[in-house]
């Protein structure tokens, strides 16, 4: 089985980024018999796009034959594109080693999630699209 975790750097000893489409790498962890035997990584080409970030990484992921993605949040159009390739999707994880947040997930400590966690244009947090900051 295939599991790509969205990292802050290139190894399995790297944080889980909490952000899927702008995350800086992904590290693809090849498991057999609840063990990592190898992995891969991916320097994430879409962490400075001005737009599409997630679809595109997404599409990246699919391509890889991923099974199972764990990230920290997922917009919906990243989400959309991996669950129309059947790939389970686990968010909400934060503070772990990509090691860890794959151990976790053999273990059945971590579940998938049935909807997306990010926000998707103009419903963020800071002051955009007329929401936020007021401007006096």
């Amino acid at each position: 089985m295939k599991i790509a975790i969205s990292a802050t750097d290139s190894n399995l000893d790297a944080m889980v980024d909490p952000r899927f489409g702008r995350s800086a790498y992904f590290v693809i962890a090849e498991v057999e018999g609840g063990e990592i035997k190898s992995s891969e990584s991916i320097k994430n080409p879409g962490v400075s796009a001005m737009g599409g970030a997630g679809i595109q990484a997404a599409q990246i992921i699919a391509n890889k034959e991923v099974e199972v993605v764990i990230t920290g949040n997922i917009g919906p159009n990243a989400f959309n594109v991996l669950i129309s390739t059947k790939i389970k999707i686990v968010t909400g994880i934060a503070g772990v080693t990509v090691k860890n947040a794959v151990q976790k997930y053999l273990r059945g400590e971590l579940k998938e999630t049935s909807t997306p966690t990010g926000f998707g244009p103009g419903r963020g947090m800071g002051p955009g699209m007329g929401r936020g900051r007021k401007w006096q």
